[in-house]
Order: C-alpha cells, then structure tokens, then sequence
C-alpha cells in the first residue's frame, strides 16, 4: 500500500482549523487536524511533508515520524510540529481503518470505558474568530451574543453561580474558566491592582457561596503572567480550592515553573505550549508540574503522545490531554485518555461539541451525564461530513504523487 494524495482542507468559518487526508492506492483515506496557523501548516504539509510521504507506505509510522522531524521545529510546538501532528494522526487513522480496530484498541486496549469530564467554558464563537489565547480583543469580552445554552464565556463572566449549577445538573466535574485575562492584557502580565484582583476574583466568590464544593474550578492563565504576579494572584486564589493553575507563567524557564508550582498549596498543570517528549521531560525532571497537559496535534500526534503519557506515568504524575480546538483532536483526545492509565479527565467544551463539531464531521465522542465514551469505529472512528467539501468558504490543497 502507498501513499498517493495528501490534502488540506481550511474553512474560513474556522480559520484556524487544518484538516489534513491522506490518500492511499488502497482506498484507505486517513484524518488528521492540527489547530493555529493553518494555512501555514498547510504550506509546510505541502512543501515537506508531502515530499517525505507520497508514494510511501503508510504503515510505517515511526519512521515517518522521525524523517518529518526536519531542520528546524524538532523540539517545539510550531509549525513543522503541528504540520507532523496532522499527519502522524492521519497515519493512525488509516493502521486502525486497515486493521479494523480503534485508535485507543491499538494503543493497548482500553484501561477504562469512559472518563469523567470537565468543562470548558468557552462560548458558540471563541473559535470562530483569529487566535485569542495570547492577546484577546475587547469584542471578545462584550459581546453578549445569545446563541443558546451553552454560551459559557459570558456565563462565567456574568453568572458564574448559574453556569456551576448547570454543569453540575450535566454531571461535569469541573469547570475551567479565565477570568484574569482581561487585566493581565492591560499591564502584560506584570502587574494586577488588588482592586482589579477582587473583581477577578468574583466568579470564583460565586461558584463557592452558590454550590460550594460540588465543582471544581480549574484556573486558566495562558501563561500570560510574570512569575511575581502569578504567585501574587494564586495566593488569593487558593482561598477558593482551585482544582489546578494552568499555565500560570510562559513555558520558557522551567525553574521559574517550579518556582510557582512550589509557592501555592494547589496543584500546577502544564503545557499545552510544550512540544515533544523532550520538553516534556524537563517539566517532569524539575517536579514543575503536578499534572502533565498536552494537546496531541501540536507535540507530535499520537505517536509522541503515547511516548509523553508513558513517561509521566514513569514519574507518577497523571495526564490530561487538551481540548478547544477542532473536532478531529477532540476524538483522539478521548482515544488516547480511554488507552493511559494515568488520564485524569478529559476536557470538553459543550459548546463546540453540541454544536459545529457536528457541523464539520459524522461522529462526535459521546458526553453524557460528565463522562466521555471514545468513538468505537476504526481507526478515529469519524470522517469530514461531505458538506465540507461544497462549502462556499473552503480551501483544498492537494499534492499527488
């Protein structure tokens, strides 16, 4: 069998989305997805990786993934990485379709048939619009767009009570909400009136007095904080029993990490912004870390995922694979959490799930009453629903042998 096209599909809808097929002489068609910089990942998919894979076979998937490594971008979560991960996925995609079986069968079985969930509370538009992560535009903020129920970045800004009763009524675990965001984008992160503080603080207050420990709350800071504004902030914080602070500070000095992480009573989670097992095993080494978070279509796709969740299984810390992004890493999220034995929870955002994941491929992960059942077809056990290609605002790139 061999590999004979490779497409890209962008939607404008959802700029930040690149789906990546790979084609077989076998009829085999495999899926992969990456999320950020999506038309320069499709270039670089297009320029290298389909210069590495055509006319090869599919199969042998770590060779691929070592002679995709390149140059440049080995040890990151940039461009060339999350150009590999889309197609490591798809590689997958095509070994489960050949063997009939499921991702997370092939992985090693299954160490659980579902896992519990936690919310993200990101609303009907958050990824409809260019990245926000890093620099969050006021219309983001103030919107007040009303699309149904699940418009939950206003819920946690304005009734964040009402929002934790909801998720509870859901059975959701937890919920992750970022309301210092905005404050730490008027000072870049190096300062935070105990004023602005308070008025931070105010969903939590809620949360609490409303349905006290019934939910837990996991603490979003995008690494958008200095070190001495993020302990300042976390010492306020662990007053309200934060499930963990995640990516409280950037991911460029470790010692600085563990530096937090030792300073609050709570635990600390890391990085969807790390990429490879070799970043990976520096936040390990360090104990910078209390919970391992990845996103498997920036770090490497599912061939280095398995690799990071094995060795932080080896340093007793558990994982928890990320979620907020295109429905395609959704479902191999939930593949690979089904397989580790060290997943935590899985995180989820019903918003998306509910809603235009379902607009852009045939099967979503079932969530239901706060757990999370993995796709049970071969291989990632979904496709891109045809509609996809008809749209008016999609864009395919192919490259043939």
């Amino acid at each position: 069998m061999k590999i004979t096209k490779i497409e890209t599909i962008l939607i404008e809808e959802f700029p930040n989305i690149c789906f990546v097929q790979v084609h077989t002489d076998e009829g085999f068609v495999g899926l992969g997805e990456t999320y950020f910089g999506a038309e320069a990942v499709s270039a670089w998919i297009h320029d290298m990786g389909a210069n590495v894979l055509l006319g090869k076979d599919p199969l042998t998937i770590d060779k691929h993934w070592q002679d995709l490594v390149g140059f440049v971008g080995a040890r990151s979560t940039g461009i060339e990485n999350r150009g590999r991960s889309a197609l490591d996925v798809a590689l997958w995609d095509i070994l489960g379709q050949v063997s009939n079986q499921p991702i997370y069968q092939l992985l090693g079985g299954a160490t659980r048939d579902k896992i519990q969930a936690y919310n993200t509370c990101a609303g009907y538009q958050y990824t409809r619009k260019r990245p926000k992560h890093a620099s969050l535009p006021v219309d983001n903020w103030n919107t007040h767009i009303e699309e149904g129920p699940y418009e939950d970045l206003e819920g946690f800004l304005y009734r964040a009570d009402e929002l934790a009763e909801s998720l509870i009524s859901e059975g959701f675990m937890g919920m992750k909400i970022w309301p210092l965001d905005p404050f730490a984008e008027a000072t870049k992160g190096r300062y935070i009136s105990m004023e602005d503080l308070k008025k931070a603080i105010e969903p939590f207050e809620k949360i609490r007095k409303r349905v006290g420990d019934k939910i837990e709350i996991m603490v979003e800071m995008h690494s958008l904080w200095d070190l001495r504004t993020a302990k300042q902030i976390a010492q306020v914080l662990d007053d309200y029993r934060p499930f963990w602070y995640e990516d409280p500070i950037r991911m460029d000095n470790l010692d600085s990490l563990q530096n937090f992480a030792r300073s609050t009573r709570f635990a600390t989670a890391a990085s969807e912004t790390l990429g490879t097992r070799w970043a990976f095993r520096e936040v390990m080494e360090k104990q910078a870390a209390d919970v391992i978070i990845f996103d498997p279509t920036y770090t490497g796709g599912i061939s280095e995922a398995k690799k990071i969740i094995s060795m932080a299984e080896a340093y007793q810390l558990p994982i928890a694979t990320h979620d907020c992004v295109g429905p395609v890493s959704f479902a191999v999220d939930v593949h690979l959490s089904i397989n580790a034995p060290n997943a935590l929870v899985q995180e989820c955002v019903r918003a998306f799930y509910n809603t235009w994941y379902k607009e852009l491929v045939t099967e979503v992960p079932v969530v239901k009453d706060g757990f999370v059942y993995p796709l049970t077809g071969p291989g990632l056990g979904t496709k891109l629903n045809p509609e996809v290609f008809t749209r008016s605002d999609v864009t395919i790139k192919e490259s043939k042998v």
